[in-house]
């Protein structure tokens, strides 16, 4: 049928969608196409201009339009630029005066209109319509530096170096920032005019009094050889800005000023006084380069000094951070000592102690109480200013609190200070005052140590009895008391110490008062109070470290016919006795050893047969492990004993040795291993533990 729609042109299927092996992408076919100049346009056809009347008629239309982009906008530069430029090309240098005059007055301050109107001048050669306009621009705008520039770089290309002159001269009244001065500097070098630069830089350190600008000024003298004149400058620049604005660069630049002269006497002159008159903060370049010139050229003790005035501002830093930094005022102080000037270490002190920790924890005063005592040390060793040593002790003891803390070891000090003037009473009084009103461990001891040198032991017996008074549970202090009557000779007096201690009802270490009650019979040789004091300890407790010293004690008694063995086994015998109903099974063990090795050593084989019947056998056990809360955690294996001695433990032990004899007889299957795994968590005692003798 005629009607029949056309057949559209059926699609190509896409039969394989994977990515092709080379893949392009834009970048390349843009890349080839500029390759190709795809993209570039034909020029537009060049306009030939034959006659005048062409050319008039052009210039006529160019002019129109630019004249109608003006009327539209005239504030728009762009366009009076473009405009004047265009006169220009077309040799119409007046018509493009004129344009620039209109741009002028529609905006005077424009700097971009002022430097292509002169820059047309200055093309067409026309210098004096080039000056006339630098003149108007600088009286116009004086700061704009660009006119300047360009106008001085225009009379000095002309080669009319007193116009230039002028032209800075009249710059500089304006006072124009340093790099203008320079400028102008710079042109009279280059025609060697050194009297006028150096007049210039005279008016410019006035003008910007910086340092920067003297230390260039100093140095432009010394590059031209004026080595006498640089030294005054420097020294001027130092009066200028006297002692309330000294800057440490200004005296680093004169030293090596000095330095590079052979001065090196006057550069250290001028370290040291910049050191001492400028703020400890601002001279850390100052130090840097003092250090550098004194190991250079400097001996041993000027680079000494040099590194301890480096330290000492360090330390003043730490010290200024954190007053009570007492290890900085340590060092620092050592650092002071060292110099050997006492009313500057005097001072140093003075100011160290002024700094108290700012709470009553004495944590916070046990470094700062070292300050008082070298304080001390020093003025007694150094400056041998004994009064004034005393002064210092005495103004410690009133800072302490008393009724919080205090420190024994000042008083004691103090009295070691006052024997060591000869003044005794003084010193009694002074450790009276301190046992009275802080009694403390460490006065009372070193107090009756005194006295002990001083041979004075009525006093120390008197001291020994207040001391138990003020704490009774001391066991040391009955034992030194006890070992001083020793000593002494009075052995019924010592036993009596004794006998008191051992009476008190609290004491803190009463082992170690009871071994030295012990010692003290033995050295007497008084064994049988020895023995007895051993029964009345026994009486108290039955630790198994009791039992082998008693057994050791009997043992070491010689006796000709053995008594001491048989005493030493009947000890042993009692201790294994009293362990068993203890249940300590750990300290009987220990017993046990100690006995079998008492035996293999002393008795015979009777006697060593019998203790190894009663070592006992160790066995691993599995218990369970439960936490605080009561669950249970798991399980875990201990090791226990089990003594011959003990009936109820034998038929274990039988039993234990049958189920090892089944374990090793028996042939494991499937079953036997259910049975034995199910015994094993059901018993308390592992099928699998060994039995060790």
């Amino acid at each position: 049928m005629e009607n029949k729609a056309q057949k559209m042109p059926k699609v190509a299927k896409v039969k394989n969608k994977a990515p092709a092996e080379i893949q392009i992408t834009a970048e390349q076919l843009l890349r080839e196409a500029k390759e190709r100049d795809l993209e570039i346009l034909p020029p537009p056809p060049k306009q030939k201009i034959s006659d005048p009347a062409e050319l008039a008629d052009y210039q006529l239309r160019r002019r129109k339009q630019f004249e109608d982009n003006i009327r539209k906008n005239r504030t728009v530069i762009s366009n009076w630029i473009k405009y004047a430029q265009w006169e220009e090309s077309q040799k119409e240098i007046q018509r493009a005066r004129s344009i620039w005059e209109r741009a002028l007055d529609v905006d005077h301050r424009n700097i971009t209109i002022w430097l292509k109107y002169t820059e047309m001048e200055m093309r067409n050669r026309q210098v004096n319509h080039a000056r006339n306009l630098w003149d108007r621009a600088v009286t116009i705008l004086p700061r704009v530096n660009q006119f300047w520039y360009k106008y001085t770089y225009m009379e000095e290309m002309l080669e009319n170096v007193p116009g230039a002159r002028a032209v800075f001269e009249r710059w500089m009244e304006w006072q124009p920032d340093e790099q203008a001065w320079q400028t102008y500097i710079n042109f009279e070098l280059r025609y060697k005019e050194i009297d006028r630069a150096r007049q210039i830089y005279e008016r410019f350190v006035i003008t910007h009094p910086d340092v920067k600008h003297w230390i260039k000024y100093a140095r432009f003298e010394e590059n031209h050889g004026f080595i006498h004149s640089s030294r005054q400058i420097y020294e001027r620049a130092i009066q200028f800005f006297g002692d309330e604005y000294m800057d440490e660069k200004l005296y680093i630049a004169f030293a090596k000023f000095e330095e590079n002269q052979k001065e090196h006497d006057r550069a250290r002159v001028i370290y040291k006084y910049a050191l001492d008159h400028i703020p400890k903060d601002q001279t850390k370049e100052l130090y840097k380069a003092y250090t550098i010139h004194e190991k250079k050229y400097g001996d041993r003790s000027g680079i000494e000094e040099v590194i301890v005035s480096k330290r000492k501002f360090q330390y003043e830093q730490e010290i200024a951070e954190n007053p009570t930094n007492y290890d900085a005022w340590f060092d620092y102080i050592r650092l002071v000592e060292g110099e050997g000037d006492l009313e500057v270490t005097r001072e140093t002190y003075e100011r160290a102690i002024a700094n108290v920790p700012p709470t009553k924890d004495k944590e916070f005063w046990r470094r700062y109480i070292y300050l008082w005592i070298n304080y001390a040390f020093f003025e007694e060793l150094e400056a041998a200013d004994y009064e004034r040593t005393r002064q210092v002790y005495k103004a410690c003891l009133e800072l302490l609190p008393h009724k919080i803390f205090t420190f024994s070891k000042i008083w004691l000090l103090f009295a070691k200070f006052e024997i060591r003037r000869k003044n005794l009473s003084a010193a009694r009084k002074l450790l009276g005052a301190s046992v009275g009103m802080c009694p403390r461990n460490k006065l009372f001891r070193g107090y009756i140590d005194i006295e002990i040198q001083l041979r004075e032991f009525d006093r120390c017996r008197k001291l020994y009895e207040k001391f138990l008074e003020f704490g009774p549970e001391n066991c040391v202090t009955w034992m030194k008391f006890a070992e001083l009557e020793t000593l002494l000779g009075d052995t019924d007096r010592a036993r009596a110490i004794y006998e008191l201690a051992v009476g008190q009802p609290r004491l803190d270490m009463p082992e170690l008062l009871w071994k030295g009650y012990l010692d003290f019979e033995i050295s007497q040789e008084e064994f049988d109070n020895a023995r007895q004091l051993y029964e009345r300890l026994l009486e108290r407790t039955l630790h198994v470290k009791l039992w082998l010293s008693y057994a050791k004690f009997e043992l070491n008694q010689y006796s000709e016919d053995g008594t001491n063995l048989s005493l030493a086994r009947r000890v042993f015998e009692r201790g294994n006795e009293s362990l068993k109903g203890s249940g300590e099974k750990e300290s009987r063990v220990l017993l046990l050893e100690n006995w079998k090795e008492f035996e293999s050593t002393h008795g015979d084989e009777t006697t060593q047969a019998q203790v190894n019947a009663k070592m006992p056998k160790r066995i691993k056990k599995r218990q369970k492990v439960i936490d605080e809360d009561g669950v249970e955690q798991g399980w875990e294996e201990i090791f226990d004993y089990i003594f011959p001695e003990d009936e109820a433990a034998r038929p274990n032990l039988k039993l234990l040795a049958a189920a090892k004899n089944w374990k090793k007889n028996v042939v494991s299957d499937g079953d036997a291993g259910a049975d034995l795994a199910q015994s094993e968590d059901s018993g308390g005692i592992s099928l699998e533990g060994r039995v060790e003798s």
